[in-house]
């Protein structure tokens, strides 16, 4: 798995991020959702790498996704800001186009 993210994504993702944490985690929040495979794409960061989670490429910071929701993610993602909120995208489509900035607080 790769993620690529945008200059203002990283931008706005350093503005949310405490001292402690270290890691951009890639998330499958299906709270609220019903089951298990229902739910959205969406991010958060970690102070831990924990033993449930594995590390993905990235170039601008270290990024981990917990192993059992990694079949939810694309091989390749983008992670874009508008502004307002940001979009995870990959080839196939937009994976999560809202992904608040209330999600990092």
């Amino acid at each position: 798995m790769e993620l690529t993210i945008t200059k203002q994504a990283l931008d706005e993702l350093q503005e949310y991020r405490k001292d402690n944490q270290q890691y951009l985690a890639l998330t499958y929040d299906t709270e609220g959702c019903g089951c298990g495979v229902n739910g959205m794409p969406t991010i958060k960061w970690k102070k831990e790498e924990g033993t449930d989670y594995i590390s993905i490429t990235c170039e601008q910071l270290p990024v981990l996704v917990h192993y059992q929701q990694k079949v939810f993610f694309a091989k390749n993602m983008t992670l874009e800001f508008n502004g307002q909120t940001f979009r995870l995208t990959s080839p196939e489509g937009v994976l999560n186009p809202i992904i608040p900035t209330t999600v990092l607080q």
